[in-house]
């Protein structure tokens, strides 16, 4: 066993993060059918890759560079949950938390826009906070972008301390994998840049844990990035607005094998590690959190439209005040 394996007690804090992570975003869906949530998309399967990764970090160092499908790592890294729901309640554009002080980044929509930011942040540590570790996760459909490439390449040759994470669900959006990524690895690519690639059960929470954790250390004693592909499967639509029956069928799921929650519900009570008592209590515990969270949606109100230029430049230019005030006069009713 790796030295990096998580222990009895982190198994158990990763399968309550991975409970209320699933819990939430089943939740999100529904509430976006009732109207709530104008769009969302559903994580669901991809919750051990999520947790595993995230608790493998050191929070008081680390940075998080999210695409617009990390619902679990923010559930992991405890970003504030109502700050992050307002991006998918629309209300701001990466949400509302405070993303310096939580090291965990707006959400970032544009496919592959993660990775670009992960390697600059990173860069940048190098001269004030040597064995800080960027975390980008991506999926197999953005390793496709031109994007992902420069920035792995440009991580590999300034040697950026960047665990590229790549959540490979097998869907890029309708896109099967093997008609969006050669060769079936985005992994296998690492060696053409010279740095360490492997891949993961992202269906497991140890291997994904350990994974992580050694890519993280690797990159702290070196200053290399590395590239982590998490084998998992998208088990939901790639979005609300998704219908996935279009593209594939019941028997597709079914092959992708057995739900990671139920994998690491079956580790712990082969162990001993947890029984019925404590998962009823993990239960119990989730649901009332869930209401706050849905009250907290119903009663969310929109900013004053006009914050938007305040947090362009520190000392804002005489053409943005103008841009500002043109805006207000034109938008009073925002």
């Amino acid at each position: 066993m790796s030295e990096n394996a998580p222990d009895d007690a982190l198994l158990r804090r990763g399968y309550e993060l991975m409970y209320f992570a699933r819990l939430l975003d089943t939740s999100l869906v529904t509430w976006q059918r009732q109207g709530l949530v104008p769009a969302y998309p559903p994580m669901r399967g991809q919750e051990a890759a999520q947790v595993g990764s995230a608790l493998a970090l050191d929070r008081d160092r680390d940075f998080v560079f999210p695409t617009y499908r990390e619902t679990g790592v923010a559930v992991a890294w405890g970003v504030d949950l109502p700050g992050y729901l307002a991006n998918h309640l629309a209300l701001w554009h990466g949400g509302r938390w405070d993303a310096a002080a939580s090291r965990f980044a707006p959400i970032q929509a544009v496919v592959g826009g993660s990775v670009t930011h992960a390697v600059g942040w990173a860069l940048g540590r190098r001269f004030d906070d040597a064995g800080a570790v960027a975390i980008a996760y991506l999926g197999d459909g953005a390793s496709s972008q031109g994007d992902v490439h420069e920035a792995m390449n440009f991580a590999a040759v300034l040697k950026a301390p960047v665990v590229f994470f790549v959540q490979n669900n097998q869907w890029a959006l309708s896109v099967p994998l093997e008609r969006q990524v050669a060769g079936g690895s985005v992994a296998a690519r690492a060696a053409g840049y010279g740095i360490p690639g492997v891949v993961v059960d992202g269906d497991d929470l140890e291997a994904v844990y350990t994974a992580t954790r050694d890519a993280a250390e690797h990159a702290r004693a070196t200053g290399e990035p590395s590239v982590v592909e998490a084998m998992t499967y998208r088990r939901g639509p790639h979005a609300t607005s998704d219908d996935p029956g279009r593209y594939r069928t019941l028997e597709d799921e079914r092959a992708a094998g057995p739900d990671p929650l139920d994998r690491l519900e079956q580790v712990l009570r082969e162990r001993g590690i947890a029984d019925d008592d404590w998962f009823a209590t993990v239960a119990a515990e989730a649901e009332p959190r869930i209401e706050e969270l849905r009250q907290n949606t119903v009663d969310a109100k929109a900013i004053e439209g006009a914050e938007m230029f305040d947090h362009v430049f520190s000392e804002p230019t005489p053409q943005l005040a103008r841009q500002k005030a043109q805006w207000r006069s034109e938008s009073e009713h925002v």
